[in-house]
């Protein structure tokens, strides 16, 4: 928790920076934004952290996302399924994915990086398909999830992606699975030879990250009340950027679920004040892209 700390006094000088240079940042607009935006990130990048951990990468979430959506889209305004049968299929759709991914880098030993690559073009496709390449509008019955509880103040998204943080931390850290994780992104052969099969393991994860990317989603749906083919375009360099903020190595075997959260919480805090200053778009996504060095540089230090 030590390191956790530190990113979270950096979370709390980017608020304080943002609120000191942009007028209306401490307000309730300004959380409800960034409330909204963070569930569909915040359960990717839990799943992109468990496979970072295993020295792996999910380049195809984002693609994930938008199939999912394309698929929840269609089963319920096309074929009109009830909601909860279109939420299944669009997850299930998404562990799909997952499971593709897993058993031809697991089993067939590719690549992950050219099989995720791969899945990410796959999957924006058939989004693309699916939908006509249109965006498909669902309606308010999906929007609920996305909308803030009378007197709570924040969205069932929201709830659900803060206890998954929670579960997946517990995991991470409590159990056989979370350990065997551990030891097979320090060193794989030594994990082999202590008697583990990696190839489940390797599997699994990926089929957890293809299932939260199907999670993110119903829950990116429920924030447009419509399924967008186009939808989360470089979602997983977001959710990337957030877990190697948050501590997770790139290189495999250290990693916080707490600490991809505060990763998120400060890629979404820093989006959010950037647009309140004005940075153009085409400025922000330097900054972005200069705060995703930056931590690779900082999680290389931490390496040596």
């Amino acid at each position: 928790m030590f390191e956790e700390f530190f990113i979270f006094i950096a979370l709390l000088l980017l608020v304080a920076f943002f609120g000191f240079t942009a007028d209306n940042f401490f307000s309730a607009g300004t959380l409800t934004a960034i409330l909204t935006q963070l569930p569909a990130l915040t359960v990717v990048t839990i799943g992109m952290t468990l496979v970072l951990i295993t020295g792996g990468i999910d380049l195809s979430v984002g693609s994930v996302v938008a199939l999912s959506s394309a698929v929840i889209g269609i089963a319920f305004a096309v074929f009109e399924l009830p909601l909860l049968v279109s939420a299944l299929l669009g997850i299930a759709a998404g562990g799909c994915a997952g499971l593709i991914n897993g058993v031809l880098g697991a089993y067939f030993r590719l690549p992950i990086f050219i099989v995720t690559l791969g899945m990410l073009e796959a999957g924006r496709g058939m989004a693309y398909l699916v939908t006509n390449s249109q965006t498909v509008y669902i309606g308010p019955s999906i929007q609920s999830l996305a909308l803030p509880i009378s007197g709570i103040g924040v969205s069932v998204s929201f709830l659900i992606s803060l206890t998954l943080v929670v579960l997946a931390q517990l995991a991470l850290t409590r159990t056989v699975f979370g350990r065997y994780l551990i030891a097979i992104g320090t060193n794989e052969t030594a994990a082999k030879i202590s008697g583990i099969r990696t190839e489940p393991y390797l599997t699994w994860v990926l089929v957890i990250s293809g299932l939260l990317a199907g999670l993110g989603g119903l829950m990116n749906a429920a924030y447009l009340g419509a399924s967008d083919p186009n939808a989360a375009i470089g979602l997983e360099l977001s959710a990337i950027a957030a877990a190697v903020i948050g501590g997770t190595s790139l290189m495999g075997g250290r990693g916080s679920i707490i600490g991809a959260f505060i990763g998120v919480l400060i890629i979404s805090v820093l989006q959010n004040g950037l647009a309140q200053l004005g940075i153009s778009e085409p400025f922000k996504r330097l900054i972005t892209g200069l705060v995703i060095i930056l931590a690779v540089l900082i999680d290389r230090w931490r390496s040596r």
